[in-house]
């Protein structure tokens, strides 16, 4: 499985003869039972520096429209400790599960994030090199 971080605008379904990078699936997409453990197996990976994350927060998956098909949809919440040793900006991500697994990391979040509960997610917080 090639995991990809990805921004919304030109990437899901297709617009203009553009193809969808979106696998052909079809019916229910099962529930990511282990969405938790992936996403801080993701982010040890996605992160320059994954030690020292700060204010990490998740909020279970629901169902998005992704490409004009439904998936589930689990958004990601945390500060990421910068090469230098500061702290910046909060960041936020949008991780898409397709047939129960991690797929991909989006950057734009603000359609597929919108009203997200976020509860504490100490794991990631926990993550070391």
């Amino acid at each position: 499985m090639v995991l990809l971080s990805l921004t919304l605008a030109g990437c899901f379904g297709s617009d203009g003869g553009r193809t969808s990078i979106l696998p052909d699936t079809t019916g229910p997409q099962p529930f990511p039972d282990n969405y938790r453990t992936e996403a801080v197996a993701f982010m040890r990976t996605y992160l320059n520096n994954p030690v020292g994350v700060r204010d990490a927060a998740i909020a279970d998956p629901v169902v998005r429209e992704v490409g004009g098909r439904p998936f589930y949809v689990a958004c990601l919440r945390y500060t990421p400790r910068e090469s230098d040793g500061t702290y910046r900006a909060t960041r936020e991500r949008a991780i898409v599960y397709i047939n129960g697994r991690l797929d991909r990391v989006a950057e734009r979040t603000s359609e597929l994030c919108a009203g997200a509960v976020y509860a504490p997610f100490p794991e990631l917080e926990k993550m070391t090199r």
